[in-house]
């Protein structure tokens, strides 16, 4: 079997640099989760009383999405040894480059069509299954639905940067591991990341965040699993609405799935 040539991943960090990082992964592993789960609890309260409650919630969420993309750039702006390329902000490339473009042109081909499948389902008042984990952040309104996107690909971007970007980076310069063991690594804290959304939100975020990773050290490059990523994200979110005559009850939905990926921070 062929393995990706990893050659590419073997950055260096300075001390302004490996502070920076290292306190995002203290926040994705510590504060993300609580922080998460007091955000959807308060939109939950909110939801059908307060008509800006979710787009107070999203735009909070585009917040959190800009600081971890600030931080990342922020980084490889301090650091001489840190270059784009370390953090995957590159086209394609490798040995693997065209079989991780095609598994990830089917996988969207796939989830667009089970969305659309799913969208059916709701509008016939079925329920969608996982649905009611994060159902007080479906949008309502044209506001709700162009804030609903752009977090979307919000999600998509900065998460990516930071967790597959960064923070695979961060493991390697710091600690000397492997690509892969600093990979699995943060699969991990992707997963625990998101405790919030409980045993089985964690589990189902980690074997999606060994998917992307696996397309990222595949191809080299973020474009691949930002593109996924962000497609997940518009399937949850957007393209499939809540079912027609199903109540809104916010007391019943789990914190599972609340961020649409996974979803995905508060997304």
């Amino acid at each position: 079997m062929t393995h990706p040539d990893l050659a590419w991943l073997h950055p260096a960090l300075n001390l302004p640099a490996a502070v920076l990082a290292l306190a995002l992964a203290c926040y994705l592993l510590v504060g993300e989760p609580l922080l998460g789960r007091r955000m959807y609890r308060r939109l939950q309260q909110q939801r059908d009383r307060d008509p800006n409650a979710l787009l107070r919630f999203l735009r909070q969420t585009m917040g959190f999405q800009a600081g971890f993309v600030a931080v990342t750039l922020a980084c490889l702006a301090l650091a001489p040894g840190l270059h784009a390329r370390h953090l995957g902000l590159a086209w394609p490339a490798g040995p693997l480059r065209w079989q991780a473009t095609g598994f990830t042109a089917y996988l969207v081909v796939i989830i667009l069509v089970m969305g659309l499948a799913m969208r059916v389902r709701a509008r016939r008042g079925r329920s969608v299954p996982g649905q009611a984990a994060f159902s007080a952040m479906l949008p309502r309104t044209r506001a709700e639905r162009w804030h609903a996107l752009a977090v979307a690909v919000g999600a998509g971007v900065s998460e990516e940067l930071a967790f597959r970007g960064l923070l695979i980076a961060t493991g390697v310069a710091l600690f000397g591991v492997s690509p892969y063991v600093a990979a699995a690594a943060l699969i991990v804290l992707f997963g625990v990341a998101h405790l919030y959304q409980g045993v089985g939100g964690m589990v189902g975020t980690a074997l999606v965040g060994a998917l992307l990773t696996g397309l990222y050290l595949a191809s080299g490059s973020l474009l691949l699993p930002i593109v996924l990523h962000v497609v997940i994200d518009i399937r949850s979110l957007l393209l499939v609405p809540a079912p027609r005559s199903a109540p809104t009850d916010p007391g019943t939905a789990t914190v599972t799935g609340a961020r649409c990926l996974d979803a995905g921070d508060k997304v």
